[in-house]
């Protein structure tokens, strides 16, 4: 399409500039058409996306939402660390929870309310790894460097929740976190 710049009639000077950028770009639509489809999927949440199968549960206090990996299986479970955009996001902890009894935890690091990457402390010893079907460590056995990674971000994560502790006067859950810090990072010897 051609846009004369002698343009008469009710357009304006600004009017017939829009014209040359918005038809003057079609003639770039196939590159450019396939790259919008996509953002336009990915923002729309199609892509990227949590498995539509998975469960999003939300901390009973702060009303932030996440998933918590099948490990922890189900019951009321709660997160501490950061909640962005009503997310569970960055290091901290999922615990869950039976009564005033605490459950197994993920220690890890969350983003937009999934797992990416840390350690399930259970009673019977750890599952380390990336999330993956569901699961902390689900599926294939991780690399070993992987696991070393999911550990150190683990450690890291148990001290962010000893620091919120101590900055809540809680001096023996902030003990308790830090001690979990320092054995989660002997596991990557």
């Amino acid at each position: 399409m051609v846009i004369a710049d002698d343009m008469e009639g009710p357009f304006t000077t600004g009017a017939r500039i829009m014209a040359k950028r918005v038809f003057g770009g079609i003639r770039r639509s196939p590159v450019i058409l396939p790259i919008a489809l996509v953002m336009i999927l990915y923002l729309n949440g199609t892509g990227g996306a949590a498995p539509a199968d998975l469960h999003w549960s939300e901390d009973p206090g702060s009303h932030c939402e996440f998933i918590a990996p099948a490990s922890l299986t189900s019951g009321p479970t709660f997160w501490i660390g950061a909640c962005i955009d009503g997310k569970a996001s960055g290091e901290g902890m999922l615990r869950r929870r039976d009564g005033d009894r605490a459950g197994p935890a993920f220690f890890g690091r969350m983003k937009d309310g999934i797992p990416e990457i840390g350690v399930i402390d259970l009673a019977e010893g750890y599952r380390a790894g990336s999330f993956s079907d569901g699961d902390i460590g689900g599926g294939a056995e991780p690399d070993q460097q992987k696991r070393i990674d999911a550990f150190r971000i683990a450690a890291e994560a148990a001290r962010s929740i000893s620091v919120k502790y101590a900055g809540e006067n809680n001096a023996g859950s902030a003990h308790l976190y830090e001690e979990l810090a320092k054995t989660l990072e002997l596991q990557t010897d």
